[in-house]
C-alpha cells in the first residue's frame, strides 16, 4: 500500500514538469536570437536550396517566370524573409527595404506547435495580403513541388547507397512524426 502511493506521488511529481515541456521548450526558444550575419547566411542557402528544388521543376520555373521582379516576404515573429523572383524563375533574396508584392505571415506564435504541424504535413495558418495571382502561384509551388533527396544523393553517393540513404531518412522523419503526435 505505501508502496503504491510512493510509485503514484513519485509519478506525478515526474509528469508534472514533462506536462509542460512544450512550453517550456517554445520560451526557450524565443528567447534564443541568433546573430544577424548567422541569420543572412542562413537565408542565403536557404535560397540556394529552394532555387536547387524549383530548377528541377520545369512547371514551377515557367509558373515563377511569369511574376518576375515580384517580391514575396514570408513572417513569422519578428522573423522575415523576403524572395525576388528572378526573370529565370528562381528567388534572390531582397533588400531588407524592398516592397513586397505579397505577404506571407505565419500566425503560430508557438516554435513548438509551427514544428508539429510542419512534421504532420500541414500548412500553418497564415494572414495573406498582396497580389492574388502571386499567391495562387505560391500555393501551387507548395502544393506541387517535392525535393527529390534520393535524386540528388544517388549523384554522389550512387543508387544503392542513396536509397538506403532516403529509406533511412524517411524512417527518422517516421519516428519524429510519431513523436510529434503524441
Amino acid at each position: 500500500m505505501q508502496a503504491d502511493r510512493f510509485n503514484k506521488h513519485t509519478f506525478m511529481a515526474f509528469a508534472s514538469p514533462l506536462a509542460d515541456l512544450p512550453a517550456r521548450l517554445s520560451g526557450l526558444i524565443l528567447e534564443f536570437k541568433l546573430p544577424d550575419w548567422l541569420l543572412h547566411e542562413l537565408q542565403d542557402k536557404l535560397v540556394l536550396l529552394l532555387n536547387h528544388v524549383l530548377g528541377q521543376e520545369p512547371a514551377a520555373l515557367e509558373r515563377l517566370r511569369r511574376q518576375q521582379g515580384r517580391c514575396v516576404q514570408l513572417s513569422w515573429r519578428e522573423y522575415r524573409l523576403q524572395w525576388l523572383i528572378t526573370p529565370a524563375g528562381l528567388l534572390e533574396r531582397a533588400a531588407a527595404d524592398a516592397e513586397a508584392d505579397l505577404r506571407l505571415h505565419v500566425n503560430e506564435a508557438s516554435p513548438v506547435a509551427l514544428l508539429q504541424g510542419l512534421v504532420k504535413g500541414e500548412k500553418p495558418a497564415m494572414r495573406i495580403d498582396g497580389d492574388v495571382m502571386l499567391a495562387a502561384d505560391i500555393n501551387w509551388l507548395v502544393d506541387h513541388v517535392r525535393w527529390d533527396m534520393e535524386e540528388d544523393l544517388s549523384r554522389v553517393f550512387g543508387d544503392a547507397t542513396a536509397h538506403h540513404m532516403a529509406a533511412f531518412f524517411k524512417r527518422i522523419a517516421s519516428a519524429m512524426r510519431e513523436f510529434v503526435a503524441k
